[in-house]
């Protein structure tokens, strides 16, 4: 109710919106292949990065998969370039976006893309041959691509126009959409009635154990009913079918972030965080159980470093000549671009990579049966 009277232009303008699309006034168009949407109705960090990563781990684990090509379109938040591009293992940060380099150089063998448009970006990525004709497609710097079996759209719930097979929302364990508000009151950037829409709800960033009490709360103040601990799924209040999942971050061993990275500051006893996240505290907690954190460094979301930001965290460094410094991925792609980075500072910075996980085997199994039956 506070977001209808506080916010009534930006309210009504999104359920007029919907209207229109849900009458039909305003068309949504299936790609010519199963598209897979993962995507939130909330600003940032959801985790829909890892999530599209263990979307494509399991379905390339899958023997289902053999001799199938799979893609992966972003919008490509903060990139330079326009249209559509595809992204390889050598593109800069700025022409691709930081989330979309990621993904490619963990999966150099899927194809990678990114457009506004997520129609037009599906029409390319299932007939490559328009790209040499099509007056948009000839901005496109790489042309040389399979056309794909499967696309799973990064950041795409909000695109009506596009009719996903599989929708998928994440929304944050700590961070319930139930109890949040409209931009910028809250985080919401979209209904929060939007979540009765989605085919599957993954709870994300949830703690490694969960009692099933915690998790019929959770299922309680969703408004789902009926849910059957086998199928995983239960009814909304709309009457539509929804499986409903619960997921949680794990870190992994760092990585350095250059080529020149001395594995011996890993086992440092002290560390420096630098972040360019929209929330960093699980990393910073995660840090804090194997290091001092003697210094940190946060940036916005997305952060664009400059030669400054080099001196500021190369001068937090020599201020702490043993520790660890430490970063994210999506940080490691932007600041891997920076050629003032000193070589001293190079031996020290290491990323630590995250990857999603649902919190039982039942949950990885019901996810993956999803994904064969697209295949």
């Amino acid at each position: 109710m506070i977001d209808a009277i506080l916010l009534a232009p930006y309210y009504f303008a999104l359920k007029f919106r919907h209207f229109l699309f849900d009458k039909g006034i305003r068309k949504s168009t299936a790609a010519e292949v199963p598209a897979i949407c993962i995507g939130n109705i909330t600003v940032g960090g959801t985790g829909k990065t890892p999530h599209t990563e263990m979307t494509l781990r399991t379905l390339l684990s899958m023997e289902e998969s053999a001799g199938k090509h799979f893609a992966v379109l972003s919008r490509g938040y903060g990139r330079r370039s326009k249209g559509f591009q595809q992204v390889l293992t050598d593109s800069k940060s700025s022409f691709s976006g930081d989330e979309p380099l990621q993904i490619k150089m963990k999966f150099p063998e899927v194809t990678v893309a990114v457009d506004a448009d997520r129609v037009e970006g599906c029409g390319f990525l299932c007939h490559p041959d328009r790209l040499k004709t099509s007056k948009k497609g000839r901005r496109c710097l790489n042309r040389e691509f399979l056309p794909a079996d499967i696309i799973i759209l990064d950041d795409a719930f909000q695109h009506r126009s596009l009719k996903p097979a599989l929708s998928i929302l994440l929304i944050d364990y700590g961070r319930p959409i139930m109890t949040d508000h409209l931009m910028p009151i809250g985080r919401l950037r979209d209904l929060r009635e939007r979540a009765n829409a989605a085919d599957v709800i993954i709870i994300t960033k949830c703690p490694s154990f969960m009692d099933e009490e915690t998790k019929q709360e959770w299922l309680g103040s969703m408004g789902i009913r009926d849910f059957n601990p086998e199928t995983l799924q239960g009814t909304n209040i709309t009457g539509r079918k929804q499986t409903v999942l619960f997921s949680t971050i794990r870190y992994c061993d760092a990585e350095k972030v250059f080529p020149e990275g001395d594995a011996h500051y890993i086992y440092s006893k002290r560390a420096i965080l630098v972040s360019g996240i929209a929330n960093d505290t699980p990393l910073r907690s995660y840090l804090a159980g194997k290091y001092k954190i003697a210094g940190h460094l946060a940036f916005g979301d997305h952060h664009r470093f400059k030669k400054s930001d080099i001196r500021e965290i190369d001068s937090a460094a020599a201020g702490e000549p043993t520790a660890l410094v430490a970063t994210t991925e999506k940080d490691a792609q932007r600041l891997r671009e920076i050629k003032e980075v000193p070589e001293t500072l190079r031996k020290r910075m290491f990323q630590v990579p995250i990857e999603a996980a649902f919190l039982t085997e039942h949950e990885t199994v019901i996810f993956r049966n999803l994904l064969k039956s697209l295949l």
